[in-house]
């Protein structure tokens, strides 16, 4: 089939051990139902051309267009701490990529399409649900300014998925700067194929950090260049509350973008030890675990790279060993860049340390909403009404109170409340409204609430008073305590 899409595809141009050639499987009756036009427009894509039945054949897969070269990439991964040698797409097709607008190269990806495979005994299918919250999820990521993979558009698939019951399914077109992972590397080095990791490497460098290929040590470059990207992204996600749930090796982007949205989720109350993920039993990817994750995992793709960092096997363990001891310094140079912000505190005070832990204290002690307390302060320097709003949600607490005017004395107004607003979002995907979302979606066929919260966290830091309550944590009996896969 002809198309409006200029297709290339350079990942299929590696080895043939680096993907298996895999056409989509055909579903019965595909439904265009969200096209993100601004994203298309972004890459390049004609959104008539998307939204037409020869588009739609395509978002399902049930054509395959002309320039494409539908692929299932293979890769490992740890698992919960357990490596799997052998994982890759077994639910996911690359058909292929496109260079968008400002001259990047992004994959374009179904999700949901088909056995595979690496499918593993999967039927290679996605439910709606799952589909819904990545979309929304990845779009409001996106609007927050922190590195994801996005989505281009989702389409019901007229058939059945069977999961603890019978769901309908959907495919989800997601874009990424790539969908090469840790785990991609972990897959050559589980078989010891030197040849197939320089090769991966170098097309990551050429890819995405081409700087590196300038550098004395090109491959050393690129690790200190992932750990730098993963360092940044982390914090990222702690200073809006993420949660990612499944942090394994094969859901951590060499690019350096949120990547894989199962059952992650966002705090409402304050909680370090914070885990949603049905499927993390032992809290090992808990809120407050993701740094010293992202090091664990950061130390994994280390490992593939030590045959070539060095000749001498003991001087390329020290190389990578010098590298990975720079990740904490990075991670808590953005960490604490966006605590201030998120504070309003410009310039240094040697007080600031204590007035961020104590800050935090309190949102602890008092389970306050993550969210909410950081918005409400952020409004605190322009009224009293603002302030009462914020004090109601640490009651008669004469630390709080303390802390207040430690604060306040501390930053300077007016420049305090509009760095705030634009740290602080007032809307966050919250669970139990992506959950209503869902319901509302796979029960009725009704869609209206899933584009009225995208379009609520289309601008996050803006005050909309419509979507005023999408601003509101759960109440008790709305909570959503646990997020699941969908595998």
């Amino acid at each position: 089939m002809t198309s409006a899409i200029r297709f290339d595809n350079s990942y299929a141009r590696l080895p043939p051990r680096f993907f298996e050639p895999t056409l989509p499987t055909p579903v019965s009756k595909p439904r265009l139902i969200r096209l993100n036009r601004e994203l298309a427009l972004q890459l390049g894509l004609d959104p008539e051309w998307l939204a037409s039945e020869a588009g739609v054949a395509m978002l399902a897969g049930n054509a395959t267009v002309e320039g494409s070269t539908p692929i299932a990439t293979a890769y490992a991964g740890h698992q919960f701490g357990h490596f799997v040698p052998q994982l890759g797409d077994g639910r996911a097709i690359l058909l292929g990529e496109v260079i968008d607008r400002d001259g990047l190269r992004r994959d374009i990806q179904l999700k949901g399409s088909g056995r595979t495979r690496f499918s593993r005994g999967g039927d290679g299918r996605a439910a709606l649900g799952p589909v819904m919250r990545e979309y929304v999820i990845s779009e409001a990521m996106a609007a927050f300014g922190i590195p994801t993979t996005r989505a281009l558009a989702f389409v019901t698939t007229g058939d059945a998925v069977v999961r603890e019951q019978f769901l309908p399914g959907a495919i989800l077109t997601r874009v990424a700067a790539s969908h090469i992972r840790v785990g991609t590397f972990q897959f050559f080095a589980a078989r010891r194929d030197v040849e197939g990791i320089t090769a991966l490497a170098d097309h990551v460098i050429a890819r995405h950090y081409p700087a590196c290929a300038e550098a004395e040590n090109p491959y050393l470059a690129l690790l200190e260049a992932v750990i730098a990207a993963q360092a940044k992204l982390v914090a990222q996600w702690l200073l809006v509350g993420f949660v990612h749930g499944v942090m394994n090796t094969d859901n951590m982007s060499i690019a350096g973008e949120t990547i894989d949205y199962g059952p992650c989720a966002f705090l409402e109350a304050y909680d370090t030890d914070t885990v949603f993920s049905s499927v993390d039993v032992n809290g090992r990817y808990a809120y407050g675990n993701q740094p010293s994750i992202a090091l664990w995992n950061l130390t994994r793709l280390a490992e593939t790279l030590v045959p070539l960092l060095a000749p001498d096997s003991a001087e390329a363990v020290e190389r990578a060993q010098a590298a990975l001891g720079q990740f904490g310094a990075q991670f808590h140079a953005h960490y604490d860049a966006g605590l201030a912000r998120k504070l309003g505190l410009a310039g240094s005070d040697p007080a600031d340390d204590a007035l961020i832990r104590d800050w935090l204290a309190l949102l602890a002690r008092h389970e306050a909403d993550f969210t909410l307390s950081f918005r409400r302060l952020a409004q605190a320097p322009s009224s009293a009404e603002a302030q009462a709003a914020l004090r109601s949600l640490f009651g008669a607490d004469a630390q709080f109170e303390d802390w207040l005017g430690r604060w306040q004395a501390r930053i300077e107004p007016e420049q305090a409340a509009e760095t705030m607003r634009r740290a602080n979002p007032a809307y966050i995907p919250r669970n139990h409204q992506v959950e209503a979302a869902i319901a509302a979606a796979t029960e009725n066929a009704d869609f209206g609430p899933f584009e009225a919260l995208l379009a609520a966290l289309a601008r996050p830091f803006d005050e909309q008073p419509q979507f005023a309550g999408y601003a509101l944590p759960a109440k008790p009996e709305e909570r959503v305590l646990r997020t699941f896969c969908g595998t």
